[in-house]
């Protein structure tokens, strides 16, 4: 990993762990706040569910402190504790979230189906791409560069998939917040904060997919570098 990479690496680290602290506090704050409607997240999430005519989706516990997240392969909606059985703002906004993305996959959401058919391929990229990034910049050094752009292209696939997770995820927050709103689930005062606390959650992933094009970008022009140098 070159210096500049590594510079960049570092600066996105750092306003990710600042994102997702405030993330962190957002939710915990709004968590202390019990919910008007005297819903739980599972209650909101199969309201929701059954409101959009959505009968086939289960609403389940699992562990994990904002592991929050739809499956669509099992068609589950997998709660963390703190918002399965909570009466507040957090839950409320994170349950009508999750039910968000399983309303896109009831209505096959085109980006969400896109997403979906990557991750087979993201999940095996995944695995070998920075070793062979990191080969392939030592390669290229010695003027072989080669590996390194079928380091760019594994990379490539990754940044592909971050870009399209953004719409996927500001438009189940669209759902969540329409649906939260039009049903009174959050009276007036319970909106914003909930629309606040699923803002700074999208934060984390434009803050990753910034990072993701910026260090392809990079890659990119060290590729060009070793080439011309050759």
């Amino acid at each position: 990993m070159t210096p500049s990479i590594m510079l960049v690496s570092f600066l996105f680290i750092g306003i990710s762990m600042i994102v997702s602290m405030i993330l962190k506090s957002r939710f915990a704050a709004y968590g202390k706040i019990p919910l008007s409607a005297r819903l739980t997240g599972k209650e909101v999430a199969e309201k929701m569910l059954r409101e959009n005519g959505i009968y086939d989706v289960k609403v389940v516990s699992m562990d994990g402190f904002l592991s929050d997240h739809y499956n669509p392969a099992t068609k589950t909606i997998n709660l963390s504790p703190e918002v399965y059985s909570n009466y507040s703002i957090s839950a409320a906004a994170v349950a009508a979230h999750e039910t968000g993305h399983a309303v896109q996959h009831a209505n096959a959401y085109t980006w969400l189906n896109l997403r979906s058919k990557l991750v087979p391929a993201v999940q095996v990229s995944s695995t070998i791409v920075n070793w062979v990034l990191l080969i392939g910049v030592f390669m290229a050094a010695s003027g072989n560069s080669t590996l390194l752009l079928v380091g760019i292209a594994l990379f490539a696939l990754s940044v592909l998939f971050s870009l399209i997770t953004l719409p996927v995820e500001f438009d189940a927050s669209h759902r969540a917040l329409e649906w939260l709103n039009r049903t009174n689930v959050t009276n007036a005062q319970e909106y914003p904060k909930a629309k606040n606390a699923l803002k700074w959650a999208a934060m984390t992933y434009v803050v990753a997919a910034l990072a993701a094009v910026v260090t392809l970008v990079q890659y990119i022009m060290i590729y060009m570098g070793s080439r011309d140098r050759n």
